[in-house]
């Protein structure tokens, strides 16, 4: 039998991400969906005891993600001690159900530290292990095709020179530091792509603009200059060699780790607008049987039950790929998966909660419209549904990217 039951360790950190997403977030949610760019200044408090809970070992409350697990001989593969991916995938639902923008911008929380905590050495574990890391990939150049990376990295005696313009930068402007994707020679193609970490104060990075958005309005969206930034040379993620047969797959180890990640976000925001669809069912007198064929039941109710079987599946799927990665077992194809099914159910079960809510889902007397605007960004950023497919399907088939485009 499959025991699917959480331990005690990680319920108690889920539920202690579930009282910050409740007394934190759900109260001031609307007010930062109203005044965009605006800093949430309640979650300074966060800042100090984030910090506390990883000096005491007790999991981080946010997205971020914690290292690998050496122990286990094989670097390349990101697993963690302690369920450490799991825990982080429950803390990134849970908050998300109370407001995905704002767990966007806990401190020292951004998605560059996943990045961070993925492929830095030991040394730069150490240095960059507190920082605040937002992640920057995109180029007005291109979106989905990671590999199109056109920001170059040249190295000048004991720095790295970057050069290029990246965009849709989450915590772009709050952020301490910047994981830039940038390559180090174009005529390598895409096995020269590395991750380097900008300090925010570094000269040459520059905030050209924020971003208006549909959603996650509390998460500040940034477009970033680099020109002639200079950072040390021990600033490259990971070995600064290029392997062109290993090709793209060290920077790519990244997406393994935040895509679970991000597939729990919309998860936690599928099970918010459920949650609140139920009672106004409820309340209008809808009963929702589960001993009863759907078929056989109202329309209202045999539709919150799709929606809730596929929040479910979406669910499962997440903390299958985030219990490989504890478990030292390669989750690219899961990762993929999970994020194309979370991302894909996010959008549904929000927008059909709107829908049958009637005027008070479409009104801004309930939080559902913000949900159902939020939840698009969980299905495109960190690789859209339609790349996510893609990459399952060259999993299953065993095609390389060159084969199957």
């Amino acid at each position: 039998m499959i025991n699917l039951e959480l331990p005690k360790k990680l319920k108690a950190s889920a539920n202690q991400a579930h009282q910050v997403a409740a007394q934190i977030f759900r109260p001031i949610s609307r007010k930062y969906d109203l005044a965009e760019h605006e800093y949430p200044v309640e979650l300074d408090t966060m800042a100090a005891m984030v910090e506390g809970l990883a000096d005491s070992g007790t999991q981080k409350i946010g997205g971020a993600a914690g290292g690998r697990n050496d122990e286990a001989g094989d670097t390349d593969i990101l697993a963690n001690a302690n369920g450490g991916n799991m825990s982080a995938l429950l803390n990134a639902l849970e908050t998300s159900w109370g407001d995905v923008g704002l767990m966007l911008t806990i401190p020292y929380q951004g998605l560059g530290n996943a990045a961070i905590a993925a492929v830095a050495t030991d040394e730069q574990l150490a240095r960059f292990g507190k920082v605040w890391a937002s992640m920057a990939i995109t180029e007005p150049s291109f979106g989905s095709d990671s590999a199109a990376v056109t920001t170059t990295a040249v190295l000048d005696g004991d720095e790295w020179v970057l050069n290029g313009e990246k965009i849709f930068v989450t915590a772009g402007e709050r952020s301490t530091h910047i994981v830039v994707w940038a390559t180090v020679d174009k005529s390598l193609g895409r096995a020269a792509i590395k991750s380097f970490v900008v300090p925010r104060d570094a000269p040459g990075l520059s905030v050209a603009r924020l971003e208006h958005k549909l959603g996650i309005k509390a998460s500040d969206t940034a477009v970033l200059l680099l020109q002639d930034c200079r950072i040390p040379a021990d600033n490259i993620l990971g070995s600064p060699e290029v392997n062109v047969e290993k090709g793209f797959a060290g920077v790519m180890q990244t997406f393994d780790n935040t895509r679970p990640l991000v597939a729990a976000m919309a998860v936690g925001v599928a099970r918010a607008a459920l949650e609140e669809l139920r009672t106004i069912l409820t309340e209008a007198g809808v009963e929702i049987s589960y001993d009863t064929p759907a078929m056989n039941q109202s329309a209202a109710a045999a539709e919150f039950l799709r929606l809730e079987a596929d929040y479910e599946s979406a669910y499962l799927l997440s903390l299958r790929a985030a219990w490989m990665a504890d478990n030292k077992k390669p989750n690219s194809l899961e990762a993929s998966m999970s994020k194309a099914k979370a991302g894909r159910t996010g959008t549904d079960v929000t927008l059909k909660a709107v829908e049958l809510a009637g005027t008070v889902g479409y009104s801004q007397r309930l939080l559902l419209e913000k949900w159902g605007r939020d939840s698009k960004i969980l299905d495109i950023f960190e690789g859209t549904q339609q790349i996510q497919q893609l990459i399952v399907a060259r999993r299953v088939l065993g095609k390389t990217s060159a084969e199957l485009k």
